[in-house]
């Protein structure tokens, strides 16, 4: 059984930096695409970051382009996403996703991935 658990969250001020952490359990890692969406009150889940299946791509949303750094740790079976220079429109709650099967121009879709976390709430103040 596949489980995802993030950690990391918290309140921090505009230009803060924070490390959020998923594990996963259950699941070949190494074979899975992983990302990293946020949702927002009363918005729709956004794509933030993340690794193609093989591991070999990464991606991130154009709002957080030079600020975030995905990583993974295929022996440890972690996905990391370093946050830097954070602003108060990155507050939201992060959800770690998995996915054996998507493909590469869908990575970005929150409907390609089947395995989700809990999510981390993350709260930037002005």
């Amino acid at each position: 059984q596949v489980h995802l658990e993030e950690s990391g969250g918290g309140l921090v001020q505009t230009g803060d930096s924070l490390r959020l952490s998923c594990a996963a359990s259950g699941l070949t890692f190494s074979r899975y695409a992983m990302a990293w969406f946020r949702q927002a009150p009363g918005k729709e889940r956004e794509f933030v970051s993340g690794f193609s299946r093989t591991g070999g791509y990464t991606y991130y949303a154009d709002s957080v382009k030079g600020r975030f750094t995905i990583s993974r740790d295929n022996v440890k079976k972690m996905v990391y996403l370093q946050m830097n220079s954070l602003l108060p429109g990155d507050t939201a709650v992060y959800y770690c996703a998995a996915s054996s099967t998507v493909i590469q121009s869908a990575l970005r879709s929150h409907e390609s991935y089947g395995y989700w976390g809990q999510g981390t709430q993350v709260t930037v103040s002005s």
